[in-house]
């Protein structure tokens, strides 16, 4: 009985899940929290570090990885980022913080590196739609843009507000939270479809990108994510998985390359000046290698499970940061 039960389909994929689920928490928890108690970010009481010292080559290595095995993944990028910086020790880094957010803002670079390298064939066939030479490039092309018109508008209008009110531990544990609910109720109602049910990305309209568009606006509270609200409105709209996550992918494209870019605009040659080259381009590099290889990781998991794992993972990461929150407050 306990070899079928091994062999049992059902069991082997609570078992990958479990897994996998603990490869993530090692790689978006567990590696920052290493580094918390080997020393890398300041004791208790120790003076706040200048940003030159808050981005070590270590710490650089961190929020690289964390970033880039976040960005896709439907657990929320940002909301990781901002526990690392709790874990490091780098959530304070006094008048320079802004330099430090942005830098982080500005690592997506890698991961937008790591899709224009894994979707080459698509992004060359949206090109060549802008030039005039693919009717179906041009109407992709068409769609992500439309699709980024609404966080575009809501974020140039909100940003000062968001950053003011939303970017703490206690609104990105309450957004994990709630999350992780919403992805197992949806993947519950959809049970085990198989992804040709739904259409595919060139049987999406105009309409319905911008349907995904603003869905995608939800993320802008961190700890959302971006990648599940974007994946969760192409299913909505009828998209199979595949193509909702592949649009997702484009969408992300759009979306974090304008954020990018603007940061790089605003705060770029402070992020320079204050902390160099070198360990700025760690970051970027790691960010664009453990983007790639979560995105693969993502699409051949997806392709045989669905998207629930992401939903314990969220829950029970909310859960884990809570009892710390509490604890620290209890010891105090």
């Amino acid at each position: 009985m306990h070899t079928r039960l091994r062999n049992h389909p059902q069991y082997r994929r609570i078992i990958t899940s479990t897994l996998a689920l603990g490869a993530l928490l090692a790689l978006c928890w567990g590696i920052p929290a290493v580094a918390q108690f080997t020393q890398m970010s300041p004791s208790v009481g120790s003076p706040v570090p200048s940003p030159i010292q808050a981005l070590t080559a270590g710490r650089a290595v961190i929020l690289g990885i964390v970033e880039g095995v976040t960005e896709y993944l439907p657990v929320s990028s940002t909301g990781h980022l901002l526990l690392t910086q709790h874990l490091l020790g780098i959530n304070d880094a006094g008048a320079m913080k802004d330099v430090i957010d942005a830098y982080e803002i500005i690592i997506q670079a890698g991961a937008i590196l790591a899709v224009l390298l894994l979707y080459a064939g698509r992004i060359r066939t949206m090109m060549n739609g802008v030039l005039g030479r693919s009717q179906e490039g041009r109407q992709l092309a068409l769609n992500t843009l439309v699709a980024f018109v609404p966080a575009a508008i809501i974020g140039f209008l909100a940003e000062k507000y968001i950053k003011q009110y939303l970017f703490g531990l206690k609104p990105v544990m309450l957004a994990w939270f709630v999350g992780g609910i919403v992805i197992l109720l949806v993947a519950k109602a959809r049970g085990h479809q198989e992804d040709d049910h739904g259409k595919s990305l060139e049987q999406l309209t105009a309409p319905q990108a911008l349907a995904i568009g603003g869905l995608q606006c939800f993320a802008m509270w961190p700890g959302v994510s971006r990648s599940y609200m974007a994946i969760l409105g192409g299913m909505l709209v009828g998209l199979s998985t595949m193509a909702a996550i592949e649009f997702s992918f484009l969408l992300g494209l759009v979306t974090l390359g304008a954020a990018t870019l603007y940061e790089a605009a605003k705060h770029g040659k402070d992020i320079v000046a204050s902390l160099g080259w070198i360990n700025p381009l760690i970051g970027l590099a790691l960010a664009c290698l453990s983007a790639m290889v979560a995105v693969r990781w993502m699409v051949g998991y997806l392709n045989r499970h669905g998207l629930a794992i992401f939903g314990y993972y969220r829950i029970g990461l909310a859960v884990l940061v809570f009892g710390a929150v509490m604890l620290k407050l209890v010891i105090g």
